[in-house]
């Protein structure tokens, strides 16, 4: 069961890093939406909070990276999106 979060959490931890990377390479973000990554990120801290409420560091540290990559692709899109 421990290998299956596991699994779970890498898998979720780095989903958005193609996008990250694509928005990072093309210096265009007009078809990232950042209502939906608003929403993500909301969502994602709601379970960084459950995971320290249960003390599972599996579900605290694949929801923070999770956070990081949202927040960096955050700040990308906005900046390339006001050029």
């Amino acid at each position: 069961m421990q290998l299956i979060g596991i699994g779970a959490s890498i898998g979720t931890g780095i989903s958005l890093f193609p996008q990250l990377i694509k928005v990072a390479r093309e210096k265009k973000a007009e078809s990232v939406s950042l209502p939906m990554l608003s929403v993500l990120f909301a969502g994602l801290v709601l379970w960084v909070i459950y995971g320290i409420m249960k003390e599972d560091w599996i579900i605290i540290i694949s929801n923070a990276v999770s956070m990081i990559l949202n927040a960096c692709t955050a700040v990308l899109s906005i900046k390339y999106k006001q050029k």
